[in-house]
């Protein structure tokens, strides 16, 4: 087996675990064989957006067919 990992980022208003989800769900919507995603750095943008912006970088694997 081959895999391939791509980074996401997903955003949400309220908080980290549903900025993950966005991303995750986002990737089982668009890509096959998604296999495993690893959380990597969460942040927060308060600049230039009215209340918060929670930000998750997500690496996800999918296998190659």
């Amino acid at each position: 087996m081959v895999f391939k990992k791509i980074t996401l980022i997903g955003t949400s208003d309220e908080s980290f675990d549903a900025a993950v989800d966005e991303a995750v769900d986002r990737a089982e919507d668009t890509l096959d064989n998604v296999k495993w995603v690893e959380v990597g750095e969460l942040g927060v943008e308060v600049a230039s957006v009215e209340g918060r912006e929670y930000q998750a970088e997500v690496e996800v694997a999918f296998e190659l067919a």
